[in-house]
């Protein structure tokens, strides 16, 4: 419903109120307030009519602002994680080498006689030193560690000629080493190698008692304490000798033939270990 059709009801309401006023109150008076009256109407309406013709301002329109989108964050890239290198297991400083398969950390030396007569080979979980010449001297080195007190035990079978000699060494460096021969024969010596000079020096030579001759299987040991150098033989001690001149250096075996051949000697183990 529109102001204007409001307003004509409104007025058609006070005027049938006034006309019964004034038909009440007396003619004259009714006249001038009947003009007064309407006056005051015509004004009204037409305030109302302006207002009505005025246009009509639009309400205003609240701005929607849309929820921002989150922002996605880069996926961070990984770098590609590399994989820690294999190490080699480290070398024990004391341990048995049992031969299984062909020894880390040990290195061959041939001193004496010719290569070609020599082979050194693992098989059937020993170590083979093949000989078929003569005056092949073969030497096998532990080489991670340099030891200055040390024992080393040794179990070897000879399956060739009497004459030959099975040797452990202590205190191998660029000096020289000590050696302990014990001749498949029962002989055995005590030496000081002196590298600079190509020399073995004898520090003590004499005969083992117990030892297995022939085609057997013997257990040798060594032990290098202070200036004390001490050869055993099947569980027995066979002779103790001092020395100073080498404190420390690498320990091994070796193999050596003399005047006849062929000379084939297994060795078990090797037992590195503290005196």
């Amino acid at each position: 419903m529109n102001k204007t059709f409001i307003f004509r009801i409104i007025t058609a309401a006070v005027l049938s109120l006034f006309l019964a006023a004034c038909g009440a109150a007396g003619g004259g008076q009714q006249a001038t307030d009947l003009a007064s009256t309407a006056q005051s109407l015509a004004a009204t309406q037409a305030a109302l009519a302006t207002d009505q013709a005025a246009p009509t301002e639009a309400p205003a329109t609240a701005e929607v602002i849309a929820p921002e989108e989150p922002t996605a964050e880069p996926a961070a890239t990984e770098e590609p994680t590399a994989a820690p290198p294999i190490s080699e297991p480290e070398a024990p400083a004391f341990y048995t080498e049992e031969f299984s398969s062909p020894p880390a950390n040990w290195t061959f030396e041939l001193i004496r006689g010719d290569s070609a007569d020599f082979e050194l080979y693992t098989q059937n979980d020993v170590l083979v030193f093949d000989i078929q010449g003569e005056n092949v001297w073969s030497y096998v080195t532990y080489d991670p560690y340099t030891y200055t007190n040390v024992r080393v035990d040794a179990r070897a079978e000879n399956l060739g000629n009497n004459n030959n000699a099975i040797t452990l060494i202590c205190r191998a460096n660029e000096r020289g080493w000590y050696e302990f021969n014990v001749q498949n024969s029962g002989l055995y010596q005590i030496y000081r190698y002196d590298r600079s000079a190509d020399t073995f020096i004898l520090l003590y030579n004499g005969g083992v008692q117990n030892l297995r001759v022939g085609k057997d299987t013997n257990d040798y040991t060594i032990i290098c304490e202070d200036d004390r150098l001490t050869l055993g033989v099947n569980g027995e001690e066979v002779r103790t000798v001092e020395d100073s001149f080498l404190d420390e250096g690498l320990v091994g075996i070796s193999v050596q033939s003399y005047n006849s051949w062929p000379v084939l000697v297994e060795v078990d183990y090797v037992s590195i270990s503290q005196p």
